[in-house]
């Protein structure tokens, strides 16, 4: 039976493979591209290895955090671990990630 994702989860795009029993393959993030929209933010100590924090404040859910790794890979290898504070990375606005992922 294939399990349908929502389209805010980060495995959304991921296959799904049947080898006599179902399995998820590996991840397969989306894409998302850089903008003249990002905004370049310090992370600041309340959100320190707390992506879901952010994410809520800036999309109104804690379910987005996967989308701050996706947008800065050269600066977020793990999304918990490295999303500490005095980071800097690139965040893409509301209307944009809901406009990307089809909410």
């Amino acid at each position: 039976m294939v399990v349908i994702y929502k389209k805010n989860s980060p495995y959304f795009t991921t296959p799904q493979r049947n080898f006599l029993v179902e399995f998820l393959d590996i991840l397969t993030f989306r894409s998302i591209p850089a903008d003249d929209t990002d905004e370049l933010i310090v992370l600041s100590p309340q959100f320190n290895e707390r992506p879901d924090l952010l994410s809520n404040e800036l999309y109104g859910t804690p379910d987005l955090w996967w989308v701050f790794t996706v947008r800065n890979p050269d600066t977020i290898i793990d999304p918990i671990y490295d999303f500490v504070t005095e980071i800097e990375i690139f965040v893409p606005t509301r209307q944009r990630i809901f406009s990307l992922l089809g909410l």
